[in-house]
């Protein structure tokens, strides 16, 4: 076995223990009267309805205004995309079609101290802006904007093969329609960005020339399924809309769990953690301690994907089922180091050498833990993907269900990749580091016999 160097083990260990306190704690700073946020910690994750309660407001087309279901689909599909920009997983969006009312319900800020709904809900009421430009880039140049567009609506092409497809027709209002025609032959060959707030929501290729204020955007090679061609002229039309939404009712939503909720769970962690060091040190000596310390690296990667950690990074919506998935992680990363550690005992026990034995043993469990581990994270992905922010099965399961279970399928995917660079990576080059320090030798300390 390559040794690796004795200060390998202090660098990751000190490495792991500040990512630990500053993924927990944060670093903050000040400024006169304000606090500057360079490292977010666990105060700044955004808690979901079921921990923290929230707001329920109900919207409606300005006054005299009577909406189509058309329209009510674009108001939907814009609140629902602000939401999901903001990192909010954790809400459910129930259109009343006959009343032209949307009941929309959400969790509160991670920083809120006054609780206001009324402020809460004011960048959901607010007209979307929609703008063309030039480019993929937010600073492109402004082609058109929502004004300019008539109506966006799902059709059929026949393509080159003989077979339809999907697109998402436009039709330009007669100011847009010039505007457009100089666009494209300015642009011709080249994308034109289409932004909804600070969200480029298509860049389709420019092929031809249009002047008579008609185009179309396909899906590419790959093509659009009629839920992604929907959503996309739902959208173009939310940047359209003639009117902007009133606020018919608001209220407060009071957690499920209680005020107390996250103390106790807090104190579970903490109680938990003592637990899972004082059974991993006995029953496994110095590599039991090594992966205790390679669990906490992964806890703070898994809690650094939540808090945002970086200020640039919106706090992702934690809930009951997202605890879940972190803490089913958890458990998969101290699996992963048993099963190491029971491989090198074995090792120890046939009476080779301590570096034989910690290679042996690292390179005989890699492939069970590879293989479990692999397992779970194709059913995280496949559960973000059906109950993410696109909502594929909300008609099946319901709106509710959905932000839920993708929040456990997130904590899960990223507590399984934590468990990858930590448990096996960092883990395996601090106990090679270790076993080269002459006074940490001895077998013992892995597992082995006492010498006779």
């Amino acid at each position: 076995m390559k040794r690796i160097g004795k200060p390998v083990f202090f660098i990751i260990f000190f490495l792991i223990l500040f990512l630990t306190y500053t993924s927990v704690f944060g670093i903050y700073g000040e400024n006169g009267d304000y606090t500057l946020t360079y490292i977010k910690g666990i105060q700044d994750i955004r808690w979901g309805i079921d921990i923290k309660g929230g707001v329920e407001a109900v919207f409606a087309p300005e006054k005299g205004v009577e909406a189509t279901d058309d329209q009510m689909n674009a108001v939907k599909s814009i609140i629902d995309l602000r939401l999901v920009n903001q990192n909010i997983t954790d809400y459910e969006i129930y259109p009343d079609y006959s009343n032209d009312r949307i009941t929309v319900r959400f969790p509160w800020k991670s920083d809120d101290t006054e609780y206001d709904p009324g402020e809460a809900i004011k960048e959901l009421s607010s007209t979307a802006q929609l703008v063309f430009r030039g480019g993929t880039e937010q600073d492109g140049e402004e082609i058109l904007t929502g004004k300019d567009v008539k109506n966006a609506y799902v059709s059929n092409i026949q393509g080159s093969s003989g077979t339809y497809q999907k697109v998402v027709s436009l039709e330009f209002s007669d100011e847009g329609k010039e505007k457009f025609a100089e666009a494209t032959e300015k642009y011709l060959n080249q994308q034109i960005g289409i932004w909804m707030d600070d969200t480029c929501i298509s860049a389709p290729t420019v092929q031809s020339v249009i002047s008579d204020g008609n185009c179309y955007i396909d899906g590419g090679a790959e093509g659009f399924t009629t839920e992604d061609a929907t959503a996309l002229a739902n959208k173009i039309n939310a940047g359209a809309l003639p009117f902007n939404l009133s606020i018919e009712s608001y209220g407060t939503i009071s957690p499920s769990l209680g005020t107390y909720a996250l103390t106790a769970m807090a104190y579970a962690a903490v109680a938990a953690l003592i637990f899972i060091l004082l059974f991993m040190c006995i029953v496994y000596r110095l590599p039991g301690f090594i992966a205790f310390i390679a669990l906490l690296g992964q806890l703070a990667i898994s809690v650094m994907a939540v808090s945002g950690y970086f200020p640039v990074f919106a706090s992702f919506t934690m809930t009951i089922p997202g605890i879940a998935g972190m803490i089913l992680s958890i458990g998969l990363g101290v699996d992963a180091n048993i099963i190491t550690a029971e491989r090198i005992k074995d090792e120890l026990w046939t009476g080779k050498t301590l570096d034989g034995c910690i290679s042996n043993g690292t390179k005989g469990s890699l492939s069970a833990i590879i293989d479990g581990n692999i397992t779970i994270i194709v059913v995280a992905v496949i559960l973000i993907l059906v109950f993410g922010p696109a909502n594929i099965f909300s008609a099946l399961f319901g709106v509710s269900t959905t932000g839920l279970i993708y929040a456990f399928g997130y904590t899960l995917l990223v507590g399984v990749i934590a468990n990858f660079i930590m448990g096996v990576g960092a883990s395996r080059l601090m106990l090679r580091s270790v076993s080269g320090i002459k006074f940490l030798r001895n077998k013992r300390l892995y597992g082995g016999k006492k010498k006779s």
